[in-house]
């Protein structure tokens, strides 16, 4: 746990409230709210960070992920449920997920050590299914699609900061664009670029990984 406060009780279980409800409940000293809120949001906001902070600062993204669950913390008061939204509180949180992984990518450089990619897993393989709009031969090959997952990581990394960032909101988080530029800051069509020069770039990255994996040629 990450705080500890003295627990209030709530007017339903934590695992029946919806996540507006249980930051509420949290904000007005329900410690096990809280408790349910990180159990259920824990691996999405990893997940993101690990994407956006890329590689070069693998290395960082626990200190990032805690530091954006301190934030939240800190903000709790100040946190307003949306008017019949089911979703307020993950855009909210992302939303500071995001702002706490550029605020490390501005200090940072990018700079810091190159991970090997061993620790990436396979949750980029859904994202590689789905953007490449095409099938391989080698589809129920579990190794192809390892690799394959891994070279997306490696296309995510070779993106600039905020165009990394757009897509990991629109696909990560499932956000819409005007959302995302609402959330950013950002005017509609400048979030609305952003994420389309992202996904051109993406698709160019590995369309070329798989003419060369096709061809026999070495993968760059």
């Amino acid at each position: 746990m990450l705080v500890q406060i003295a627990a209030m009780p709530s007017a339903a279980a934590p695992e029946e409230m919806t996540d507006d409800e249980l930051m509420l409940a949290y904000a007005a000293g329900d410690a096990a709210a809280f408790e349910r809120l990180y159990q259920r949001h824990e691996g999405g906001l990893y997940r993101f960070l690990r994407r956006l902070l890329g590689a070069p600062l693998a290395a960082q993204v626990d200190e990032v992920f805690q530091e954006t669950w301190l934030r939240v913390i800190a903000a709790r008061e100040s946190f307003v449920a949306g008017a019949g939204e089911s979703l307020r509180w993950r855009a909210w949180a992302f939303t500071i997920a995001h702002n706490a992984a550029m605020d490390r990518l501005r200090v940072g450089g990018r700079e810091i050590g190159v991970g090997t990619g061993e620790e990436e897993g396979d949750d980029p393989l859904d994202w590689l299914q789905a953007q490449l709009g095409r099938s391989h031969p080698a589809a129920e090959d579990e190794a192809f699609w390892r690799a394959a997952g891994r070279q997306m990581l490696h296309c995510l990394d070779e993106l600039p900061d905020e165009q990394r960032a757009v897509f990991l909101l629109h696909y990560e988080d499932e956000d819409t664009v005007e959302g995302m530029a609402q959330r950013l800051g950002l005017a509609f069509e400048t979030a609305k670029s952003r994420l389309r020069y992202a996904l051109k770039k993406l698709r160019h990255c590995m369309r070329r990984y798989l003419v060369e994996l096709e061809t026999g040629a070495s993968p760059s």
